[in-house]
């Protein structure tokens, strides 16, 4: 993958540098790490619900944190205490840590979080201000006639 030179950009646009930072610091996907796999979905106009798979992890084990566009998900497995009684001849069940990072839109919050049958379903909902929200504007059908405000001069003082 080649890199992309967003400087042309940077000189015609205002306030997206968060954006091109987030563009820049992309890595190439061999480099993305794969662990727990994840589903993003939409649920509906302004819900989403991201589902991670993490089989084998407590609810105990694991922590969700929402800050400033991001949102981290930390797993950490506990020791086990019959650890020192098996051997095991096959290892194939991940025991690892992980943290996976996800970037948020702008009024992008958390709503809940629920694990169940190993999936960790995070659900997020945008929240949209009432000054951002479209808004009609009426026209009317007759031109409104322009109020036109006078000033009274004041007078010249001579010297």
């Amino acid at each position: 993958m080649r890199h992309v030179d967003f400087t042309p950009l940077y000189r015609s646009t205002v306030g997206f540098d968060r954006l091109f930072n987030l563009l820049d610091s992309r890595g190439p996907a061999e480099q993305t790490p794969s662990y727990p796999p994840y589903n993003i979905e939409r649920t509906g106009d302004n819900t989403y619900r991201i589902t991670m798979a993490v089989a084998g992890f407590d609810e105990s084990e694991l922590s969700i944190e929402s800050q400033a566009h991001a949102l981290t998900v930390k797993g950490e497995k506990s020791e086990e205490e019959n650890a020192e009684q098996s051997e095991f001849l096959y290892r194939g069940i991940a025991k690892r840590a992980f943290e996976r990072r996800f970037q948020l839109a702008d009024h992008v919050e958390v709503q809940s979080a629920s694990l169940k049958n190993g999936l960790l379903h995070i659900d997020l909902v945008r929240n949209i201000p009432e000054a951002m929200k479209p808004r009609r504007i009426s026209i009317a059908s007759e031109p409104v006639a322009a109020k036109t405000i006078e000033a009274q001069v004041a007078p010249q003082q001579i010297n």
